[in-house]
Formats: structure tokens, sequence, C-alpha cells
């Protein structure tokens, strides 16, 4: 029967790090400075039924280090209390209590207090059936508990808060009066307009048989031969072999009644037809459907095409009604269908955190899987960044795909200790640990900050691990000495600029210099103030370059111990 449808580094070389990082080696934490202004942290809570868990969730959790929660429930003993970053509580009385979060962020406490009010639910029930089936395009307004000046939230709409709402879309719905659930729920689901077609008279050939479709959600079916009942027959197909007008009734919930009729009949002779067997095809693979009947005069396919042949290229029950001398028709059915391996798509190039790892797959069930090593899952594991390669077959098709995949370090962005400076100088700030995006307070991206006025700094840095900040408080007072280093001088012999020393207008004592090359070789050392250095090493003269100095003096009036670092350049 035919049918229709079927890596030891020198301690100077750390030293020499840390000059040229402003501290880097150093321990620091984001937002050290405790004369910073508090920043509250704002929290919600998911409900306020009593005897059931409420959740309490930090809308905000950047920059936080550790919380700890009080929920305000004395009697509930240790259960009072948490340090989980989202806080859990089950209040058993009905009240008003005080929740307290406390957040740290490097060591400096942060407290913000809200009252919450536990309540009772409300039992309740919705009239009717707690299932409703609507029809496409159609509403239905349900009704909660009326409450005097209490207030409603709705789900699956958290924006209506009125004591009803207006259900035209597929979900549970269900009502908060005063934050507490109320007990019932209703679910409503949709019937798609039902598009019931049995297709156009025909006239049959001998022994031909069709197969007609009322298939529709939610549908119940009654087929009919001649308008009479035929017992049984209450499935959404029906295979017809012998004359008579057919019609099916569908009952499609919560639209209501749908019916089609269509007259057929059987006469002429018989001719053997077929388009041979279904078949299977790869992606991107189409398929010529040429049937040959002898005394073909017309055809009549799927698609409303016309023609003696056509080439499917998607997948389809592809039928088609030839008639045959211009008397009955013959029909047949192929299921034109494709290979799951639709395609293999290990997504886009893209950067993940070190420490963290990336599963690729390629799995569309039975068959074979060769990555770029050789291994044969159908997943593989990223731990390290690099090109990933993966061919997949299932029967006769063939898929592959490739991707990059890169690796970003968590930021650890650190701009030193706080500092204190003498009036007239400047610091330099370098985003250490910021990687390559990064802004500064004034949202400038500079790769070298410098500092002139006393005040907050700070730097915020982004990549794909995330966010780090981090802050220093630079301040400055009138300094009785103050001794000044060049940042170039050309040791050429034209008497301008010959040497590099200090300047200074009171008496120092202990006096070191030291200057280095970007190896950390000390090149030049000196206890006396008074004596430059001429940019040679061994009588020497040094390559065009910058490099590192490090003083250290002690202020004769007061014994104060002073300690300041730099680059020179030398030119010619």
């Amino acid at each position: 029967m035919r049918s229709l449808f079927h890596f030891r580094i020198p301690a100077i070389l750390l030293l020499l790090v840390a000059v040229f990082c402003v501290g880097v080696a150093g321990p620091h934490n984001a937002y050290a400075a405790p004369s910073k202004s508090l920043v509250l942290t704002p929290f919600t809570f998911s409900q306020t039924c009593v005897n059931s868990l409420i959740i309490f969730t930090i809308t905000d959790e950047m920059g936080i280090d550790s919380v700890k929660w009080d929920f305000g429930d004395t009697p509930s003993g240790a259960l009072n209390t948490t340090t989980d970053m989202e806080g859990g509580h089950v209040y058993a009385t009905i009240g008003t209590y005080t929740v307290t979060l406390i957040a740290y962020r490097a060591g400096v406490a942060d407290t913000t207090t809200q009252t919450i009010t536990i309540v009772q639910p409300i039992v309740f029930a919705f009239p009717g059936n707690t299932d409703t089936t609507l029809c496409e395009g159609t509403s239905l307004v349900l009704q909660g508990p009326v409450e005097p000046g209490a207030t409603y939230e709705w789900s699956p709409r958290a924006d209506s808060t009125g004591s009803s709402i207006v259900a035209d879309t597929i979900g549970t719905y269900k009502v908060k009066v005063n934050g507490c659930w109320a007990t019932d729920s209703v679910n409503v689901f949709y019937t798609p307009i039902p598009e019931i077609d049995l297709g156009t008279d025909h006239l049959l050939c001998i022994n031909e048989a069709i197969r007609l479709d009322a298939t529709s959600q939610n549908g119940r079916y009654q087929w009919y031969r001649d308008f009479t009942p035929i017992p049984g027959e209450k499935a959404s197909t029906y295979v017809v072999t012998t004359d008579g007008t057919y019609m099916v009734e569908v009952d499609a919930g919560g639209c209501g009644i749908y019916k089609d009729t269509v007259s057929l009949t059987f006469g002429g002779q018989e001719y053997p037809f077929s388009m041979g067997p279904d078949t299977l095809l790869c992606p991107g693979e189409s398929i010529v459907l040429d049937p040959k009947v002898s005394g073909a005069t017309r055809f009549q396919w799927y698609n409303g095409s016309r023609t003696p042949t056509i080439t499917v290229s998607r997948p389809a029950e592809a039928w088609v009604f030839v008639q045959v001398n211009g008397q009955c028709e013959v029909l047949d059915t192929v299921v034109v269908d494709y290979n799951r391996l639709r395609g293999v798509d290990l997504g886009n190039d893209t950067t993940i955190c070190k420490g963290e790892f990336l599963v690729l797959t390629a799995d569309f069930g039975t068959g074979t899987y060769k990555w770029q090593d050789s291994s044969d899952q159908a997943t593989f594991y990223v731990r390290e960044p690099g090109w990933y390669y993966v061919r997949a077959q299932i029967g006769r098709c063939i898929s592959s795909d490739t991707i990059r995949v890169l690796y970003d370090d968590t930021l650890r962005v650190n701009l030193g200790p706080d500092t204190l400076l003498c009036r007239g100088e400047q610091l330099k700030l370098h985003p250490a640990g910021a990687g390559g995006s990064y802004k500064w307070q004034d949202s400038t991206t500079v790769p070298i900050y410098t500092v002139t006025e006393q005040g907050y700094y700070a730097v915020v840095a982004t990549n794909t691990c995330g966010q780090a900040v981090d802050s220093i408080n630079v301040l400055f007072k009138d300094c009785d000495c103050q001794v000044y280093l060049p940042t170039a001088f050309s040791p050429n012999n034209d008497g301008r600029n010959d040497y590099f020393r200090p300047i200074y207008r009171c008496a120092l004592a202990d006096f070191k210099l030291s200057v280095y090359d970007r190896w950390g070789a000390r090149i030049y050392y000196t206890t006396d103030p008074q004596v430059g250095w001429t940019g040679r090493q061994n009588n020497t003269p040094l390559n065009v370059g910058t490099y590192v100095w490090i003083m250290e003096y002690t202020n004769a009036s007061t014994n104060e111990v002073v300690k300041k670092n730099g680059t020179v350049t030398v030119v010619y």
C-alpha cells in the first residue's frame, strides 16, 4: 500500500622591578585607604512566607571579599548567621525582623540593614480547573485573592502588580501577596488555530491508496464516510482505499470544532508506480525526483509544482499525483531526510581565564570523531591555548571545524602603597598587573600616570576573567631639605649638563647614590653628593639609554632618612 505522507632572579633585579612597577613586589589590596567613603551593599529577598526558605541576594558583589549575614532571628540560634555570599534563612514565626549584611572589601566593612515582614501564606484556590487550554490569540483574566492594602506580584510577569492578571502566554501563573506566594497556581496552555486540509478531490487508479492527514495540536478526531461516523477511526490520519466522501471532525482544545471534506473515486486500470525508497542525504546535498510513468499527462507535487521532475534540497515528505493517459491518477511518497550531522560548530574563537577549561563538543551520536591530537571522543577538554580541530563522520557524511582558544590571566592590578611626597616632586604610577584594558580615575588610558597633586588615584582593569581595581592615596608635605636629580644629562664635555649629581640646599649625611643598567648591574656608586657621574663605566662611555638610580640620605638637621628612586636618560 502506498501512502501520501509518509621561570632565580638577583636581588637587585627584583629591586629594579619594584622601581619600575611602583611597589609591585609588596602586598597591597584594592580599596586599602581607610579614609575612603563606605559603600552600602543593597540586597533583595525572594519571598516573605513563614516556614519557607528565603534567599537573600546581594545586588552587586563587585569588590566584596567576604560577608556575614545576621537575619535578626535570635531564637534560631546558630542558623541566625551565615558567611555564605548568598544567604538563606527560614523564619518559624511571623513578624518583622531586621536583617544585617556586613560586606568586607579589603578589610573595610560596609554594613547594610533592611527589615523584612514574615507573613502567613494566603490559602487560596483559583476557580475552575488548574490546567486551562486557550485558543491562539485569546486570553484569560485570573483573579487572585483580594486583600485590602496588599501588594501583589505575579509570575511569570513581575510587571503585573494588581490583584488580577491577563494570562495571554503559556506558563504557570501564581501570585505573591505581601511578598508571600499564595497557595494555588494555574497552568495555561495554548492551542494553535488548526489548519485542516484534506486536499482536492481525486479520481485514483485501481488499487491505489491515499492517507488523509488532519494532525493538529491538542486535537481529538472523528472520521466520516459519506457523513456517517467510521467506528473506531479516531486517529489523526486515515487510509482510504474505496470510493466515498470523507470528512474529518477535529475538536481542537480551546479552539472548537474544525472540519474538512474530500471526495475520492477509484477507477480505470492499475498502473504500478514507485519513485523509489526513502532517502537520507548529507547536509548540502539534494536529490532529483523523477516519477517515470508511461503515459503520464499531468503532475501535481506536494509543493505546488506541475513539472515532471523536481529537486528536493530540504527535509520533506515529497508526494506526487501523476495522471495517466488523461484518466485516473497514481500517487507515491518519498521521505527525504538529512543526516543528523548538520555541520560541526565549535563556536567562535574565544578567550578564557587561566585555570579554567573549555569543553568542545561535536557530539552527533554514534559516529567517528578525530581531534587535532588524534583523540577520538565526541568531546574535548581545552586546558591550554591553541588551535583545536575536529573531524566528525556519521555514515557517509563528514563535517569539520576549527577554533582558536586564548587564555587571559587573572588581573592583579597594583599601584603600590599610599605615598607621602615633598611639594614639587612627582610620582609616576604604572598600571602593573592591569593587562591591556584599563582606565584611570579620569577615564584616561595612559601607560604611566604622573601625579603632581595630592588625592586618591585609581585604576580599573578589565579582561575576560573579570575586573580588578586598586587605588593609592598620595599626600604632599613641605620638606626642609629637598634633593633633586635631573631626568637626563649629556656627558659629551661641551660644558653643559655633563654630570649627573644631586641638587640640594641643606646638609646631608650618610649619602648613597647607585645607578643600574637595564639588567640590574650596578654601573656607578658614590657616597659623596658633590661628585657627579660622567656617564662612564670603567672609563668607557655608556650607550644612549635610560638607567635606574636609587638614592638614600639623612637630613643632618632632622635626622630624617629619605629614600628615593627614579630614572635618568643618557643622551649625546
